[in-house]
């Protein structure tokens, strides 16, 4: 079932080229008759039953959509091939007061999984040593020089977020016991560890695949806790961890999917308590002042953790979220926020020269991609997502020192990018590579380039990959000013939490007039929109970098379609809906 249209169709409100050179697509007829009976049915507005509708809610199945209990979408980790392993070597470590290491991956999932582990551990009565690798000299995963340094003081290490495919380092660590938690794509083999909990280990059967690995690691402290229980141990409260989980989905961009959706949810609301200082000391310098929100956790938090994995010191993300020290907090989250201001310069940089070249090479293909000498390897990541944003392709970002050469993909849905990047490590066109279904990582020569590119242009189009167009903007259905209101709002927040594989509602303002329009900042606009008796206030960021602030700010008394998403405006204490526009045309046009 497709919610696009035919090839053909005319485009939504006869919009084949916006302002910004965008097709609109709106819902087919079979997604409006779905919604049209849930309308029927529940008595919900139109604009909530679309989003329904798109996620194939069923209507005697919309109220517990709208209230997901975690308890009722709770799956047994015992499920999981090697869980209970896992969880009984990791309770006899802790009853044994054997010595413990945690090795963590640099990014916010890595961090927030060690985090986890560690949170646990103390209020446990245990210790253990975080270890970090430095993504420069070490770079993703365990080495062999690290796990032996660790195996040589202590008696597990329990790897987060890394080690499915590292052979040889977890090897290096004999005759210690070595437990993965990941979630990464697993090669035919595994390596020679005491357990590997992954949902996307070959062998494995279960439906949990699109959990990031603190998810992996939260199923496995279920499994502790359960089995410290039956001993009549310490059984800490995971719920009030679901903060770190939250953070590590929406920033691994994990899909807001089946038991994604309901921990992000609680997560959410166990973050708004301000109990991890770590977190609050974050929040606070990135002035964060409502209620925390997907957006917040994937554009404001997120980033400043991974920014010491980027650019800085590997381990500064994971130390502040375990962190039960305010003063440490607070210089810890002041150093992560200089460091992300350090990162964007770095990023913008890279991202003038990555697009400059793709451009060149054409944004159509299956696959966009660019490669650049001395391109820092900790923002090719966020630039490979500007490039897919930019295309709507999976897309890749190299930098290369010397002849040798890492970089980062990012991948639109209903492509899997860590399938075909590990399919070509296989095939020897990449010297290592792998992830999951929307990022993967890789490394390669300059020789490797070109065919590897090629042949992953290759995989990916066999996937789907470029059919759809670059310019296609897809909406949820038509809005009138009038009807944007904080109420409706709220309700739509109850289809939520929006992110990756759950993108937030857009709607079409139809036939509206700008009667108000002022610039802000260098580049953004905000302005107010008449139509239907209604008036509703909208900002569009960025909108001077591209077509839409010199047309909206004229104010000629045209009417335009106008396009965006929903949010509730706090200034000044007083609580009213808000457009984020994102697109415009002229009505008739």
């Amino acid at each position: 079932m497709t919610d696009t249209m035919p090839t053909g169709e005319a485009a939504y409100l006869g919009v084949a080229q916006s302002a910004t050179g965008r097709r609109w697509i709106g819902p087919d007829a079979g997604r409006e008759r779905r919604a049209e009976a849930l309308v029927q049915a529940t008595g919900l507005p139109a604009q909530l039953c679309q989003v329904l509708a798109a996620r194939d809610v069923a209507p005697d199945a919309a109220e517990a959509f709208l209230t997901p209990a975690l308890r009722d979408l709770m799956p047994d980790p015992s499920h999981l091939r090697d869980m209970d392993r896992a969880a009984a070597r990791f309770l006899q470590a802790v009853t044994k007061r054997q010595r413990i290491a945690i090795f963590a991956d640099y990014d916010v999932d890595g961090g927030a999984s060690a985090a986890l582990l560690l949170t646990w551990l103390r209020e446990a009565g245990h210790g253990a040593t975080l270890y970090v690798p430095d993504r420069i000299e070490e770079g993703y995963g365990p080495n062999e020089a690290a796990m032996r340094k660790l195996a040589a003081s202590h008696d597990l290490i329990v790897c987060v977020d890394c080690g499915t495919l590292s052979h040889e380092p977890v090897a290096a660590a004999a005759p210690v016991d070595v437990i993965v938690l990941d979630h990464h794509l697993g090669g035919e083999t595994l390596p020679p560890t005491f357990a590997v909990v992954n949902p996307n280990r070959q062998d494995e059967t279960s439906p949990l695949g699109y959990l990031c690995a603190a998810g992996v690691v939260f199923l496995l402290l279920v499994a502790v806790n359960r089995a410290s229980r039956h001993a009549g141990g310490r059984t800490p409260d995971l719920m009030a961890m679901l903060d770190l989980v939250a953070l590590a989905t929406v920033a691994d961009v994990a899909p807001l999917v089946g038991l994604n959706r309901a921990l992000v949810q609680r997560g959410l609301t166990v973050m708004a308590g301000r109990a991890r200082i770590g977190l609050t000391a974050l929040a606070d310098i990135a002035r964060l002042d409502a209620a925390p929100s997907t957006y917040h956790l994937g554009f404001l938090l997120g980033p400043r953790i991974n920014a010491g994995g980027r650019i800085g010191q590997a381990d500064l993300g994971a130390r502040l979220l375990a962190t039960t020290d305010p003063h440490e907090a607070a210089a810890l989250a002041e150093r992560l926020d200089h460091l992300n201001s350090e990162r964007r310069e770095i990023e913008e940089q890279v991202r003038l020269q990555a697009m400059a070249e793709a451009e060149a090479r054409g944004l159509d293909a299956p696959l966009v991609w660019a490669a650049g000498e001395g391109w820092h390897p900790g923002v090719v990541g966020i630039v490979a997502s500007r490039l897919k944003e930019a295309a709507n392709r999976p897309a890749v970002v190299i930098g290369f020192d010397g002849d040798e050469g890492k970089g980062s993909g990012r991948s639109v849905s209903g492509v899997d990018l860590g399938s075909a990047i590990a399919r070509l490590a296989g095939e020897g066109l990449l010297t290592r590579g792998g992830g999951h279904r929307m990022a993967a990582g890789l490394s390669l020569t300059r020789a490797m380039l070109a065919p590897a590119m090629a042949r992953l242009s290759e995989l990916l189009a066999a996937q789907g990959a470029g059919r759809g167009g670059a310019a296609d903007l897809k909406l949820d259905g038509t809005l009138m000013p009038a009807a944007a209101t904080p109420d409706l709002i709220d309700l739509l927040e109850r289809a939520g939490p929006y992110g990756a594989g759950a993108p937030a509602p857009r709607f079409a303002l139809p036939s509206v007039r700008v009667t108000f329009a002022k610039r802000a900042g260098e580049n953004h606009l905000r302005l107010t929109l008449d139509g239907a008796g209604g008036r509703l206030d909208a900002i569009a960021f960025r909108a001077f970098d591209g077509p839409l602030g010199p047309l909206l700010s004229a104010q000629d008394g045209g009417l335009f379609h106008v396009a965006g998403r929903l949010e509730i405006d706090n200034w000044g204490g007083r609580r009213k809906a808000k457009l984020r526009l994102e697109d415009a045309a002229r009505a008739g046009a």
